[in-house]
Protein backbone atom coordinates (compact mmCIF):
# COMPACT_ATOMS: atom_id res chain seq x y z
CA UNK A 1 0.00 0.00 0.00
CA UNK A 2 1.53 3.33 -1.09
CA UNK A 3 1.85 6.42 1.09
CA UNK A 4 -0.83 8.17 -1.05
CA UNK A 5 -3.25 5.33 -0.43
CA UNK A 6 -2.53 5.51 3.31
CA UNK A 7 -3.17 9.26 3.23
CA UNK A 8 -6.47 8.74 1.42
CA UNK A 9 -7.50 6.06 3.88
CA UNK A 10 -6.64 8.36 6.76
CA UNK A 11 -8.67 11.19 5.29
CA UNK A 12 -11.57 8.86 4.57
CA UNK A 13 -11.53 7.57 8.13
CA UNK A 14 -11.40 11.11 9.52
CA UNK A 15 -14.32 12.24 7.38
CA UNK A 16 -16.39 9.20 8.27
CA UNK A 17 -15.65 9.78 11.95
CA UNK A 18 -16.74 13.45 11.88
CA UNK A 19 -18.88 14.18 8.78
CA UNK A 20 -20.42 17.25 10.43
CA UNK A 21 -17.00 18.88 10.52
CA UNK A 22 -16.91 18.80 6.72
CA UNK A 23 -20.41 20.23 6.36
CA UNK A 24 -19.66 23.03 8.82
CA UNK A 25 -16.41 24.05 7.09
CA UNK A 26 -17.35 26.71 4.54
CA UNK A 27 -14.02 26.70 2.71
CA UNK A 28 -13.94 22.91 2.47
CA UNK A 29 -17.48 22.74 1.08
CA UNK A 30 -16.64 25.41 -1.51
CA UNK A 31 -13.60 23.38 -2.58
CA UNK A 32 -15.73 20.23 -2.96
CA UNK A 33 -18.33 22.11 -5.01
CA UNK A 34 -15.61 23.56 -7.23
CA UNK A 35 -14.12 20.10 -7.78
CA UNK A 36 -17.56 18.75 -8.68
CA UNK A 37 -18.04 21.55 -11.24
CA UNK A 38 -14.68 20.79 -12.86
CA UNK A 39 -15.59 17.10 -13.10
CA UNK A 40 -18.82 17.92 -14.98
CA UNK A 41 -17.07 20.04 -17.60
CA UNK A 42 -17.68 23.53 -18.96
CA UNK A 43 -20.78 22.61 -21.00
CA UNK A 44 -22.93 21.85 -17.92
CA UNK A 45 -24.59 24.69 -15.99
CA UNK A 46 -25.38 23.98 -12.36
CA UNK A 47 -28.45 26.12 -11.63
CA UNK A 48 -28.65 24.75 -8.13
CA UNK A 49 -25.06 25.83 -7.49
CA UNK A 50 -25.77 29.32 -8.83
CA UNK A 51 -28.81 29.59 -6.59
CA UNK A 52 -26.74 28.47 -3.61
CA UNK A 53 -24.08 31.11 -4.36
CA UNK A 54 -26.73 33.81 -4.43
CA UNK A 55 -28.19 32.56 -1.17
CA UNK A 56 -24.73 32.59 0.40
CA UNK A 57 -24.17 36.17 -0.76
CA UNK A 58 -27.55 37.19 0.66
CA UNK A 59 -26.74 35.46 3.94
CA UNK A 60 -23.42 37.31 4.16
CA UNK A 61 -25.25 40.62 3.67
CA UNK A 62 -27.78 39.69 6.35
CA UNK A 63 -24.99 38.83 8.77
CA UNK A 64 -23.31 42.19 8.09
CA UNK A 65 -26.62 43.97 8.69
CA UNK A 66 -27.15 42.00 11.89
CA UNK A 67 -23.72 42.99 13.19
CA UNK A 68 -24.37 46.63 12.29
CA UNK A 69 -27.73 46.62 14.10
CA UNK A 70 -26.17 45.11 17.23
CA UNK A 71 -23.32 47.63 17.15
CA UNK A 72 -25.79 50.51 16.77
CA UNK A 73 -27.89 49.18 19.66
CA UNK A 74 -24.86 49.00 21.96
CA UNK A 75 -23.79 52.50 20.91
CA UNK A 76 -27.27 53.87 21.57
CA UNK A 77 -27.36 52.17 24.98
CA UNK A 78 -23.97 53.65 25.87
CA UNK A 79 -25.17 57.10 24.81
CA UNK A 80 -28.33 56.74 26.88
CA UNK A 81 -26.30 55.78 29.95
CA UNK A 82 -24.03 58.79 29.44
CA UNK A 83 -26.93 61.23 29.26
CA UNK A 84 -28.61 59.69 32.31
CA UNK A 85 -25.39 59.97 34.33
CA UNK A 86 -24.93 63.58 33.23
CA UNK A 87 -28.49 64.48 34.26
CA UNK A 88 -28.16 62.82 37.65
CA UNK A 89 -24.95 64.76 38.26
CA UNK A 90 -26.68 68.02 37.31
CA UNK A 91 -29.39 67.42 39.91
CA UNK A 92 -26.94 67.24 42.81
CA UNK A 93 -25.73 70.89 43.28
CA UNK A 94 -27.66 73.07 45.73
CA UNK A 95 -26.18 76.38 44.54
CA UNK A 96 -26.55 77.92 41.10
CA UNK A 97 -22.82 78.60 40.78
CA UNK A 98 -22.04 74.95 41.55
CA UNK A 99 -24.73 73.91 39.06
CA UNK A 100 -22.98 75.86 36.28
CA UNK A 101 -19.50 74.65 37.25
CA UNK A 102 -20.78 71.07 37.19
CA UNK A 103 -22.15 71.66 33.71
CA UNK A 104 -18.81 72.87 32.40
CA UNK A 105 -16.77 70.31 34.32
CA UNK A 106 -18.06 66.86 35.28
CA UNK A 107 -21.01 66.88 32.88
CA UNK A 108 -18.73 67.74 29.96
CA UNK A 109 -16.43 64.88 30.99
CA UNK A 110 -19.32 62.42 31.26
CA UNK A 111 -20.62 63.40 27.82
CA UNK A 112 -17.07 63.27 26.41
CA UNK A 113 -17.11 66.75 24.96
CA UNK A 114 -14.29 69.26 25.22
CA UNK A 115 -16.34 72.28 26.24
CA UNK A 116 -19.88 73.25 27.27
CA UNK A 117 -21.17 76.82 27.26
CA UNK A 118 -24.52 78.04 28.54
CA UNK A 119 -25.68 81.03 26.48
CA UNK A 120 -28.36 83.35 27.88
CA UNK A 121 -29.97 86.31 26.15
CA UNK A 122 -30.28 89.54 28.10
CA UNK A 123 -31.35 93.10 27.44
CA UNK A 124 -28.60 94.45 29.72
CA UNK A 125 -25.17 93.90 28.19
CA UNK A 126 -22.37 94.51 30.68
CA UNK A 127 -19.22 92.88 31.93
CA UNK A 128 -19.87 90.83 35.04
CA UNK A 129 -17.05 89.55 37.22
CA UNK A 130 -19.30 86.76 38.50
CA UNK A 131 -19.60 85.43 34.94
CA UNK A 132 -15.85 85.55 34.44
CA UNK A 133 -15.29 83.54 37.62
CA UNK A 134 -17.29 80.66 36.17
CA UNK A 135 -14.47 79.89 33.74
CA UNK A 136 -16.27 80.38 30.43
CA UNK A 137 -19.23 78.10 31.11
CA UNK A 138 -21.67 81.04 30.93
CA UNK A 139 -21.91 83.84 28.38
CA UNK A 140 -24.61 86.43 27.69
CA UNK A 141 -25.72 87.77 24.32
CA UNK A 142 -28.20 90.31 23.00
CA UNK A 143 -31.84 89.31 22.26
CA UNK A 144 -32.19 87.43 18.97
CA UNK A 145 -28.57 86.25 18.93
CA UNK A 146 -29.45 82.64 19.76
CA UNK A 147 -31.86 82.18 16.85
CA UNK A 148 -29.32 83.85 14.56
CA UNK A 149 -26.62 81.46 15.78
CA UNK A 150 -28.82 78.38 15.36
CA UNK A 151 -29.83 79.37 11.81
CA UNK A 152 -26.28 80.31 10.84
CA UNK A 153 -25.32 79.25 7.28
CA UNK A 154 -28.87 78.06 6.50
CA UNK A 155 -32.23 79.55 5.70
CA UNK A 156 -35.52 79.03 7.47
CA UNK A 157 -36.39 79.08 11.17
CA UNK A 158 -33.91 78.03 13.83
CA UNK A 159 -34.05 74.37 14.85
CA UNK A 160 -34.17 73.18 18.45
CA UNK A 161 -31.05 71.01 18.06
CA UNK A 162 -28.27 71.73 15.57
CA UNK A 163 -25.29 69.44 14.96
CA UNK A 164 -22.60 70.77 12.65
CA UNK A 165 -18.93 71.31 11.97
CA UNK A 166 -17.47 74.67 12.94
CA UNK A 167 -14.99 76.04 10.39
CA UNK A 168 -15.14 79.42 12.16
CA UNK A 169 -15.88 78.76 15.86
CA UNK A 170 -17.11 81.79 17.79
CA UNK A 171 -14.80 83.23 20.50
CA UNK A 172 -17.94 84.58 22.16
CA UNK A 173 -19.09 80.98 22.66
CA UNK A 174 -15.83 79.09 23.17
CA UNK A 175 -13.56 81.78 24.57
CA UNK A 176 -9.86 82.18 23.87
CA UNK A 177 -9.46 78.56 22.70
CA UNK A 178 -12.21 78.82 20.07
CA UNK A 179 -9.87 78.01 17.18
CA UNK A 180 -9.34 74.47 18.57
CA UNK A 181 -12.97 73.39 18.13
CA UNK A 182 -14.14 71.65 14.98
CA UNK A 183 -17.76 70.61 15.65
CA UNK A 184 -20.59 71.60 17.95
CA UNK A 185 -24.03 70.65 19.22
CA UNK A 186 -26.39 73.57 19.87
CA UNK A 187 -29.45 72.95 22.08
CA UNK A 188 -32.07 75.69 22.30
CA UNK A 189 -33.66 76.15 25.72
CA UNK A 190 -37.16 77.36 26.57
CA UNK A 191 -36.75 79.02 29.96
CA UNK A 192 -40.41 79.75 30.51
CA UNK A 193 -43.07 82.28 29.65
CA UNK A 194 -41.86 85.87 29.69
CA UNK A 195 -38.18 84.90 29.59
CA UNK A 196 -35.70 85.14 26.74
CA UNK A 197 -34.42 81.82 25.37
CA UNK A 198 -31.17 80.13 26.26
CA UNK A 199 -28.84 77.71 24.53
CA UNK A 200 -26.35 75.01 25.43
CA UNK A 201 -23.39 74.67 23.09
CA UNK A 202 -21.24 71.52 23.32
CA UNK A 203 -17.94 71.83 21.50
CA UNK A 204 -15.56 69.12 20.31
CA UNK A 205 -12.08 69.26 18.85
CA UNK A 206 -13.06 66.31 16.64
CA UNK A 207 -14.68 67.43 13.39
CA UNK A 208 -16.70 64.18 13.21
CA UNK A 209 -17.99 64.20 16.79
CA UNK A 210 -21.12 66.20 15.91
CA UNK A 211 -22.50 65.85 12.38
CA UNK A 212 -25.99 66.45 10.92
CA UNK A 213 -26.38 62.70 10.29
CA UNK A 214 -26.42 61.85 14.00
CA UNK A 215 -29.64 61.37 15.94
CA UNK A 216 -30.78 64.14 18.28
CA UNK A 217 -33.25 62.34 20.58
CA UNK A 218 -30.85 62.02 23.52
CA UNK A 219 -29.65 65.60 23.19
CA UNK A 220 -33.25 66.82 23.04
CA UNK A 221 -33.98 64.86 26.23
CA UNK A 222 -30.93 66.37 27.94
CA UNK A 223 -32.02 69.87 26.87
CA UNK A 224 -35.54 69.26 28.16
CA UNK A 225 -34.29 68.27 31.61
CA UNK A 226 -31.77 71.10 31.71
CA UNK A 227 -34.27 73.81 30.79
CA UNK A 228 -36.62 72.64 33.56
CA UNK A 229 -33.73 72.84 36.02
CA UNK A 230 -32.96 76.34 34.79
CA UNK A 231 -36.56 77.41 35.33
CA UNK A 232 -36.20 76.24 38.92
CA UNK A 233 -33.03 78.27 39.42
CA UNK A 234 -34.51 81.36 37.76
CA UNK A 235 -37.78 81.27 39.73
Amino acid sequence: MSSNTILKDNLRAAILAEPDAVLDDKDLMQALVAADEQARGDNVIDLRGIAMQRLEARLDRLEDTHRSVIAAAYENLAGTNQVHRAILRLLEPVKFEDFLRTLGGEVADILRVDHITLVLETTVMQEDQAIEKLGGVLTVVEPGAINAYLSQDRGGPAREVVLRQTPNPSPRIFGATASQFRSEACLKLNLGEGRLPGMIVMGSKDANHFTPQLGTDLLSFFAGVFERSMRHWLS
